[in-house]
């Protein structure tokens, strides 16, 4: 889990956030409007190239209707809005916390990058998603907010938990499940491009259940 480059990488969004939180002061409001706008457009760009990847659009509906259910009940959204009121940017908070760590963790790039650290130590792949991710921190803090600071916890700890059980979860780097976690999480991202034009108010938060749910369906359907 504290293989240097899972380290190196979760440092490197918190670096990327830094500059972009000071850059934001020095940012004239119609510019940030326009840049935000941008990040809207281009998250909703990537989340339909990513829906287009999924493989059986039956498993991820119903992984995201499971994964809906329960984060309604548990009211994952409310709990991350909750952990924002402690900064000093609150509002969006969610926002730029749910697109950074979907857009950093919700990829090809983290499963197969950090299972082929855990069972070869190869991490050039990490290492490679590493700058990605410092330089779309920097960019995502500078128009969305200090939620992206939040999402190198999770950089950390999903991806050092993939190291540590990656003998158990080779599984995970199939086409199928690739493509259909893929799927799923691109369904989230439009969702929050929706929201971040402030086309709708959609609750990606309590979605996120279905990141888990899903590898879990796509294994029980290959049991049958």
């Amino acid at each position: 889990m504290f293989h240097y480059a899972v380290l190196l990488n979760a440092l490197g969004v918190l670096i990327g956030a830094s500059v972009g939180f000071l850059f934001k002061r020095k940012i004239p409001q119609r510019l940030h409007d326009i840049l935000f706008t941008v990040i809207g457009l281009t998250t909703l760009g990537i989340g339909i190239r990513m829906v287009t990847q999924g493989d059986d659009f039956l498993m991820i509906l119903l992984a995201l209707v499971a994964g809906g259910i329960i984060g309604e009940l548990f009211r994952i959204e409310d709990r991350i809005e909750g952990i924002g009121k402690k900064f000093s940017d609150s509002q969006g908070f969610a926002e730029s916390f749910l697109t950074s760590s979907l857009l950093f963790l919700v990829g090809p790039m983290t499963i197969v990058g950090s299972i082929n650290i855990g069972l070869t130590g190869n991490a050039d792949l990490i290492l490679v998603k590493t700058v990605l991710d410092t330089v779309s921190a920097t960019v995502l803090t500078a128009t969305l907010g200090t939620g992206v600071f939040l999402s190198a916890v999770s950089v950390f700890l999903v991806q050092g938990l993939l190291v540590v059980f990656a003998k158990s979860l080779t599984f995970l780097t199939g086409d199928v499940f690739i493509s259909d976690f893929v799927g799923t999480g691109g369904v989230m991202i439009l969702g929050l491009g929706i929201r971040i034009l402030k086309l709708r108010e959609v609750k990606v938060g309590n979605l996120l259940p279905a990141l888990v749910l899903i590898p879990i369906f796509d294994w029980l359907k290959n049991l049958f």
